[in-house]
C-alpha cells in the first residue's frame, strides 16, 4: 500500500505537466489562443510543486488564478500591440475587387443589380447602369460591390 500512496503523490506532482501538455497539443489542432495560457499555468503549477508542497485545493485556486492573469494579460499586450498582417484584406475577397472593371450581368435598376465576376455573379450596388456596360468597383457594403459606370 506504500508503494501506491508514493505513485499516486508522484502522479499528483506531475499530473500539472500532463495537463499542461494536453492543452498545448488542444493549441495545436484548435487554435485560438487561449489554450496555451492555460498550458502555461498548469506548467507554472507542475514547476510550482516540484519546489513546495501544496494541497489540491490551492493547486487548483492557483491555476485558475494564473489561467486569468495570463489570458488577461495576453488580451491587454495584443490591444496595445495588434498584429500587423502582410495581407489585412485576406478574407475579405470583396475588397480585393475595388478598383478594377467588371461588366453587368443584370441591369442596375434602383440601385440594385449584378455584375459578373470571372465565373461568378455578384450583387451590385450604384447607379443604374444596363446589362453589358463595365463598371467599375469603388467599394463594398456587406456582401454587395459598390460600383460606378467605368470611362
Amino acid at each position: 500500500m506504500e508503494s501506491d500512496a508514493t505513485f499516486l503523490e508522484l502522479l499528483g506532482r506531475w499530473i500539472w505537466f500532463i495537463i499542461g501538455a494536453v492543452l498545448a497539443i488542444v493549441e495545436l489542432f484548435a487554435p485560438g489562443v487561449l489554450a496555451i495560457w492555460l498550458a502555461i499555468a498548469a506548467t507554472l503549477v507542475g514547476g510550482l510543486l516540484l519546489v513546495v508542497d501544496m494541497p489540491v485545493a490551492a493547486q487548483i485556486a492557483l491555476f485558475a488564478v494564473l489561467s486569468v492573469i495570463l489570458v488577461w494579460a495576453s488580451r491587454q499586450f495584443l490591444t496595445r500591440h495588434p498584429i500587423e498582417s502582410d495581407h489585412p484584406t485576406l478574407n475579405q475577397r470583396g475588397v480585393s475587387y475595388i478598383g478594377r472593371v467588371f461588366i453587368v450581368e443584370q441591369d442596375i435598376r434602383n440601385g440594385s443589380g449584378k455584375i459578373r465576376v470571372g465565373d461568378s455573379l455578384w450583387l451590385a450596388e450604384g447607379d443604374d447602369a444596363e446589362a453589358g456596360e463595365r463598371v467599375k468597383v469603388t467599394g463594398v457594403n456587406g456582401s454587395a460591390l459598390v460600383v460606378v459606370k467605368a470611362d
